[in-house]
């Protein structure tokens, strides 16, 4: 089970290692309270989550840019909710959001442990589409940057997972290859389906037990990692 000539793991961020749903609840919180929205918490995430993730979608599909994304989401879901919102806080809001998420600094249960673990043995490296100032933060404050050689995100390459070029990009500037290399990653679209379309081998860290094709390598929790490195 052990995958063999391994040199070079790379790791999705959001939802892989950095447990992004949950400082998200926890940055929504602060910047609600800062600026008075009177909101049911709970409620508002309901609705938000599916709508943020359908956001990062066209996102990925060049369909919106950032700029829209990170009003549209907000909008999107105070309509839903029936929650009136001038747009100048709106606009306050996604740019408090993106100040006060780094923040926090939740990762997912393992992932110091199997960090740990696969530092001696193999060189480890990010891939992300997330913004740039706000995934150096992420890894900074989470104190799990000193683990990574290289961080390659979609704003220094100008396309996004799955688009071959990204995973072309951070496999030059770790200087390794594709039969060298693993993807680790949630994202069943942009990381396994996008690495495997340019023959990189790739692990799902299917915390939610997605129904997956039972040749696509997974795990449930990220010290499962040990069956294949």
């Amino acid at each position: 089970m052990k995958l063999k000539g391994i040199t070079d793991v790379f790791f999705d961020l959001d939802h892989t290692l950095w447990d992004f749903d949950k400082n998200s609840a926890l940055t929504f919180e602060k910047i609600f309270d800062i600026h008075n929205v009177g909101v049911v918490l709970d409620d508002f995430l309901t609705v938000y989550e599916p709508i943020n993730l359908n956001y990062w979608k066209l996102y990925r599909e060049e369909k919106i840019d950032k700029a829209a994304l990170r009003y549209g989401r907000l909008k999107n879901t105070f309509d839903a909710i029936d929650y009136y919102v001038e747009d100048r806080l709106i606009n306050r809001l996604s740019e408090d959001y993106i100040t006060h998420l780094p923040s926090n600094n939740y990762l997912f249960d393992g992932t110091i442990e199997i960090l740990n673990y696969l530092k001696p043995k193999y060189r480890l490296h990010i891939i992300t589409n997330g913004f740039h100032e706000v995934q150096h933060g992420k890894l900074q404050n989470s104190n799990i940057d000193i683990f990574f050689e290289t961080v390659t995100n979609s704003e220094m390459v100008g396309v996004k997972k799955p688009n071959p070029i990204i995973f072309e990009q951070a496999l030059n500037l770790a200087n390794t290859t594709v039969n060298s290399s693993v993807m680790v990653g949630d994202n069943w679209e942009a990381d396994i389906q996008g690495a495997i379309n340019i023959g990189l081998d790739a692990i799902c860290f299917n915390v939610h037990g997605t129904k997956l094709d039972k040749n696509i390598k997974q795990i449930p929790n990220l010290l499962d990692l040990k069956l294949y490195l």
